[in-house]
């Protein structure tokens, strides 16, 4: 918990420049081995420190904060993990980004992530750019996009407090964190200002906080929420003081277990790791329900994907090396130049997005697959509207096995890439918020499950959070939970390679 470390800055306990110093060393140490940021950021920490020292009166007083490198921060490489936009230093931060540096913050450096968050294992990253690692295993990828954010957030405990700022499309915060064994929070789509962050998708891009606490994490999404009037998707929402939901517990709670997303297709040491917290969910007093969100599970995955690389067709169709976007030697005419560009500067799956996107959105396709896209989003985010009728949390695993090997992940197909996301694409697509929470270590390797509610209800999520995060065991489960076997039972989901036909059709 970080209110310790803060209440020792404030006193003069603690000397917050020396401090950074310290962490500043350990993170570059860190970072030779876990490849967590694209840039440590010792000068700004250094200037950022001595500013607390001074005044230290915020709420985040002198708390080192790594940012995803799509998140602006003025004077900082940030370049989305892409080698298109190498070099590129904003003459602004991110709002998000600048509430957590008003209240003392101290950010340490950009982490490491998919290409502008192309991919659920944080190995699509940009040309040039490292793999960031799982800090329970090299060998085995930290979940994506935001893998360096969760990775570091994971590394910190025991060696300095630390929160991170990460992003989601559909699944990015979440995704990494159960891979890597950290808390983390995807607030409702416009409860934290979008200003600042390198798009991917506009319409489901959201900002939230990874953190080793319940308390930390609902402390910065406190100071992060609230309206913005430089962001058209902001939510005129008053922004809530998240802290006072960690005492509340769980009696009463109804919780609704997503029946499609806890049978065939999950490692039954996941399985059983999610059933053991729902367990104590339920032995503290929670009303457990089961529910089912057929059409969640069977096109979320096709609208997702249909909807995600149409809108990062166009976002990224500015990247061209004219305005923005890295250049090249002017030759030719504007298509050829434009080829070259961006054939040399973007990675294998932004491609793959930019070409799928384009044609969902092509004149002859529009109608056939985006649209209907569309309209199948509705219908999802009604489904999960009824379900929060009866029930005020929704739970599953957060993803389907534990964290994968990298020699496991070069045999996916792209379709078993995209199905990796099947528990957490639907409450993107309804904008609703979502929490990992740690539940277990079976192998020794993290497990969790996802928490889910309604609209603008991030403190249900915290409640029940902070119950699980004082009643979980450690967990040390013994199933076998291969890799092999993981990808096989992936391939029991009924989403299949005929699903974007049945959107068509």
């Amino acid at each position: 918990m970080v209110q310790e470390f803060i209440n020792k800055v404030r006193s003069g306990e603690i000397d917050v420049v020396e401090h950074t110093k310290k962490v500043i060393a350990q993170c570059k140490e860190l970072n030779a081995k876990y490849n967590c940021f694209t840039v440590i950021t010792e000068e700004l920490a250094l200037q950022q420190a001595a500013a607390v020292k001074k005044n230290p009166k915020g709420r985040l007083a002198g708390v080192p904060l790594s940012v995803k490198d799509c998140l602006c921060v003025k004077g900082v490489e940030s370049a989305a993990g892409s080698a298109v936009l190498e070099g590129y230093k904003p003459l602004f931060s991110a709002t998000a980004v600048q509430k957590c540096v008003d209240e003392g913050a101290i950010i340490i450096g950009k982490t490491s992530q998919d290409e502008f968050g192309f991919g659920g294992f944080s190995v699509n990253v940009g040309i040039g750019k490292k793999v960031p690692l799982n800090p329970h295993d090299i060998e085995r990828a930290c979940g994506g996009s935001s893998g360096g954010s969760a990775s570091m957030t994971f590394l910190a405990a025991g060696r300095f407090p630390h929160i991170s700022l990460a992003e989601s499309t559909g699944g990015s915060i979440v995704n990494p964190a159960s891979f890597c064994g950290v808390l983390g929070l995807c607030p409702t789509y416009g409860r934290v200002s979008r200003y600042g962050l390198i798009d991917y998708g506009n319409s489901l891009d959201k900002i939230g906080p990874m953190a080793l606490s319940v308390h930390d994490l609902a402390l910065v999404q406190s100071i992060i929420s609230g309206h913005d009037p430089k962001d058209s998707t902001s939510i005129q929402a008053q922004a809530p003081d998240f802290l006072p939901f960690l005492n509340k517990g769980v009696k009463g709670l109804k919780v609704g277990v997503i029946k499609e997303l806890i049978g065939e297709g999950v490692d039954k040491s996941v399985k059983q790791a999610v059933q053991n917290a729902i367990g104590i969910l339920k032995k503290n007093g929670a009303i457990i329900t089961e529910i089912s969100l057929p059409l969640t599970q069977k096109y979320s995955i096709p609208v997702y994907y249909l909807l995600a690389t149409a809108e990062a067709s166009t976002n990224l169709a500015k990247y061209c090396g004219m305005r923005y976007g890295a250049h090249e030697k002017l030759e030719g005419g504007f298509n050829e130049y434009f080829t070259n560009v961006r054939s040399t500067h973007f990675g294998k799956e932004a491609k793959r997005r930019i070409i799928l996107g384009t044609f969902a959105r092509m004149a002859g396709f529009r109608d056939a697959y985006y649209i209907k896209a569309l309209a199948l989003r509705t219908k999802i985010t009604q489904e999960f509207k009824k379900a929060f009728a009866s029930v005020d949390i929704l739970v599953s695993p957060t993803v389907p096995t534990l964290a994968l090997k990298f020699k496991d992940i070069s045999k996916l197909s792209p379709l078993q890439n995209y199905l990796f996301d099947i528990m957490t694409v639907g409450p993107n697509l309804a904008g609703m918020p979502h929490l990992n929470v740690p539940v277990g270590k079976p192998e020794g390797l993290p497990a969790g499950m996802l928490l889910v509610s309604d609209h603008l209800q991030e403190g249900v999520l915290l409640q029940a959070a902070a119950l699980l995060e004082h009643d979980l065991p450690s967990g040390n489960g013994k199933e076998n939970s291969g890799s092999d076997a993981s990808i096989s039972a992936m391939n029991n989901f009924k989403t299949s390679k005929s699903s974007a036909k049945s959107v068509k059709g």
